[in-house]
């Protein structure tokens, strides 16, 4: 398979993702679609994991890799290089959203317990105890409503993204690696002009 056609169909499933990243981040900010105070915010939700990391850090591997996998295109050996140097970029804004999302989902949401306090009630359970695995702790979180499966829904959708992201990255960098250093199409194409 031609590295550039390759290159195309990376580029094409990341813009989505990266898309969805940056919503899926901003939602989580507004609880339920309630108006927070910002000390009301989780905290981790301020690492900007899915705005910055699976989001523009991944829309602009996206952009070059549409760009070097587009016709004519394919033996472009700057253009694959710079794909893959932007892929290691976007490698690493994948794997930072999936790290950030694992935590968010670990420590559990910030909220308020019924005495108008907010604070993080699951960030010394155990992993055995961890709320993930028992639904019936969910109750002691009465504000913001629904907070615990707000944030689980959309720290897994941003952990989910983050990992095929960076595998998507990851095959760009094999794949504009291997373009810039083989030329595959070129050689077809000089085959191809010499053979008329």
């Amino acid at each position: 398979m031609c590295t550039g056609r390759c290159s195309k169909c990376i580029g094409i499933t990341l813009l989505p993702l990266a898309v969805c990243a940056i919503v899926s981040n901003i939602l989580l900010y507004f609880p339920n679609g309630q108006v927070l105070q910002l000390s009301e915010i989780t905290d981790l939700v301020w690492f900007f994991h899915g705005i910055l990391g699976a989001g523009i850090l991944v829309i602009l591997p996206a952009f070059m890799t549409l760009g070097a996998g587009g016709a004519g295109c394919c033996a472009n050996r700057c253009g694959m290089l710079l794909s893959m140097i932007l892929s290691v970029l976007g490698f690493a804004g994948g794997a930072y959203c999936v790290v950030i999302s694992l935590l968010g989902l670990i420590g559990g949401p910030l909220c308020d317990t019924g005495d108008g306090e907010y604070l993080y009630p699951f960030r010394n359970d155990t992993l055995e105890d961890n709320y993930l695995f028992n639904q019936t702790t969910w109750s002691i979180c009465k504000q913001p409503e629904n907070i615990i499966l707000w944030n689980i829904v959309l720290f897994s959708i941003l952990l989910i993204i983050g990992v095929i992201e960076a595998i998507l990255c990851f095959i760009q960098v094999i794949n504009g690696l291997t373009g810039f250093i083989c030329s595959t199409c070129m050689r077809r194409r000089k085959t191809n002009i010499s053979g008329m």
